[in-house]
């Protein structure tokens, strides 16, 4: 920013971002967010009820956006931040307390965009689903829908790994993806499994029209009942020299893989 020019007021609470879209709640108490871009996202979601900001003076210096004057910002010394996060925790000057976002149906979503839909079958490692939500972002993807008791619930951690994802990405939350994955078959879309155990590759599976793309839990994979529930199995064509990739680089590849088909 040019010496002397002013940043623009963020707007609503904290900010408003035009088109910012929630996720599925996981826990009914605070969401505690730390780090640059996790905060600064949050500050401008217009889905956000924000609660307060512990900051150190430079951390609040570098958001891109003004708070409001009677936002409540309590400043404190980096020492003191690091035990308001995870241990060993990158807040970058910035904790930030809010409500979780409001819950989303996966047919308010499906109406409004056409990309991709992600299916995660007990992903629960935290830093896995931020990394899917920021390569959803990245690939202009309509969801990414978790069975709420097999996944991890709205966090810091989340929300780090999202860098900045989780504010515009829709996590949709649902009680049984067998059903979802009905819904989606009724919505035309074609749910591909992803799992290494089958002859097909992901490029050759690939219609012309809407996706879901079905991704496992590391080790373990799809569940019976949810492999039943897809129209097609694919693989990633990786190398024998590894056996497996994880389950958010196998996301973001077959993320790309979609947006490129046909060209």
């Amino acid at each position: 920013m040019a010496k002397g020019e002013k940043k623009r007021a963020m707007r609503g609470r904290a900010g408003r971002m035009q088109g910012g879209r929630g996720s599925g709640r996981s826990n009914t108490g605070t969401v505690r967010l730390w780090g640059r871009h996790a905060v600064e996202a949050a500050l401008k979601n217009p889905n956000r009820t924000h609660r307060k900001l512990w900051a150190t003076r430079e951390g609040e210096a570098a958001l891109d956006g003004e708070l409001p004057e009677d936002f409540p910002v309590a400043y404190a010394d980096v020492t003191d931040l690091a035990r308001m996060v995870a241990r060993d925790a990158p807040h970058q000057g910035l904790v930030l307390e809010c409500e979780p976002l409001p819950d989303l149906h996966l047919e308010e979503v499906l109406d409004e965009d056409g990309g991709p839909v992600l299916i995660l079958d007990q992903v629960t490692d935290p830093h896995n689903v931020g990394a899917i939500l920021r390569s959803a972002a990245a690939f202009g993807a309509a969801a990414v829908v978790t069975q709420d008791r097999h996944a991890p619930p709205e966090s810091g951690v989340v929300a780090k790994s999202a860098s900045g994802a989780l504010e515009t990405v829709p996590w949709i939350r649902v009680v049984n993806l067998a059903r979802t994955l009905d819904t989606l078959a009724e919505r035309e879309f074609w749910r591909i499994g992803l799992t290494g155990n089958c002859d097909t590759t992901l490029a050759a599976a690939l219609p012309t029209g809407p996706v879901a793309l079905v991704l496992g839990a590391e080790g373990e994979g799809m569940r019976q009942n949810i492999e039943a529930h897809c129209d097609a199995l694919a693989k990633l064509p990786i190398s024998n020299a590894i056996e497996s990739l994880n389950v958010s680089n196998a996301a973001a590849i077959a993320l790309y893989a979609v947006a490129t088909r046909g060209e």
